[in-house]
């Protein structure tokens, strides 16, 4: 009977609005958990189209070579940094250099024993050098040469110049390279490692160097232009090298330059250190004064020229608009 009772009994106006009010926040919650559902789904949705986005971002390859702007910032970077070092880390840093000379001009000779044919005597050579040319760029190492690319550049950037310590650079690097560089041969020479052909072959040589002294004073300016031209490759070789991101790029940046300027015996003062010096070791054809007199100084001028006129000025005015800019 009380159950009957109080089924039947009837609900207050007061029950009516507590009920009517739980259904509606029921109602109201359901609502909000659908609508977060369908965020996280939205939300889940672009994360996941982002992320394909971003990934076919990391797809494209990146640029394989650095802009010739770029390349002449980076040199006068190299060049201040040079400068900044002290004396006897230059040094040392030319006697590596002078010494990876020698070792060039011993593989280009060796690579070269017993090919007749001048075609692929220059190739091989040219390949033989690109060797020594290679370490001195990678390594780091101060080449009077290559100092004659990156000095122009960084002062062509700069508002004032540090005479002095420019022209101690100068002479510390060429010093230092043609120390290294007589260092390399005797060893060689007293490791007693090479045979008769190799004397040979460097002999051949020391003549094709050597015979613009037959024709006197010209072929003293002969020499300078040709060192204009030996420079202008050897600065191109260092500025492809430069460009290049990878080590396959740097040594096809080296190598096509420097084979270039072998087949054209083109009078490079570097290279010409490290030939000289197993010369003076291996045969009495010429004497010491008889390479620097004829050969290296006139050399040395025109290496200058190309590599501050040819590569440093002209890129440097080319570029000089990005190069501000950035």
């Amino acid at each position: 009977m009380g159950h009957g009772v109080k089924s039947g009994m009837n609900i207050s106006p007061l029950g009516y609005l507590v009920k009517d009010w739980l259904k509606k926040l029921t109602q109201s919650q359901h609502r909000n958990k659908t609508n977060r559902g369908s965020r996280n789904n939205m939300g889940d949705n672009s994360d996941h189209k982002s992320s394909n986005q971003s990934s076919r971002v990391q797809e494209k390859p990146e640029r394989q070579y650095l802009f010739p702007s770029q390349v002449m910032e980076t040199f006068s970077e190299k060049g201040k940094e040079h400068l900044d070092t002290n004396m006897p880390s230059q040094f040392i840093l030319s006697l590596k250099a002078g010494s990876f000379m020698t070792f060039g001009a011993l593989f280009s000779v060796l690579l070269a024993i017993g090919i007749d044919a001048k075609g692929i005597t220059y190739l091989l050579q040219g390949l033989g050098f690109t060797a020594g040319y290679l370490m001195v760029f990678v390594s780091g190492s101060v080449l009077f040469t290559e100092v004659n690319v990156l000095l122009p550049t960084s002062y062509l950037q700069k508002s004032y110049w540090k005479k002095n310590k420019y022209v101690k650079f100068w002479v510390v690097a060429y010093i230092g390279n043609i120390v290294g560089a007589l260092f390399v041969a005797l060893l060689v020479i007293s490791s007693n490692s090479m045979t008769p052909e190799f004397t040979k072959e460097i002999e051949t040589l020391l003549s094709h160097k050597m015979k613009f002294a037959e024709n006197g004073w010209i072929g003293w300016f002969q020499v300078v232009v040709s060192g204009i031209l030996a420079n202008w490759l050897i600065g191109m070789a260092a500025f492809l090298t430069t460009a290049a991101r990878d080590m396959v790029g740097k040594i096809l940046g080296t190598a096509l330059p420097v084979i270039l300027f072998v087949a054209g015996n083109f009078q490079h003062s570097a290279a010409n250190m490290g030939y000289f010096s197993l010369g003076l070791f291996t045969s009495d054809k010429y004497v010491w004064h008889e390479y620097v007199l004829q050969n290296l100084i006139p050399a040395s001028i025109g290496n200058i020229i190309g590599g501050a006129i040819f590569i440093s000025l002209l890129f440097s005015y080319a570029f000089r608009k990005e190069m501000r800019s950035s």
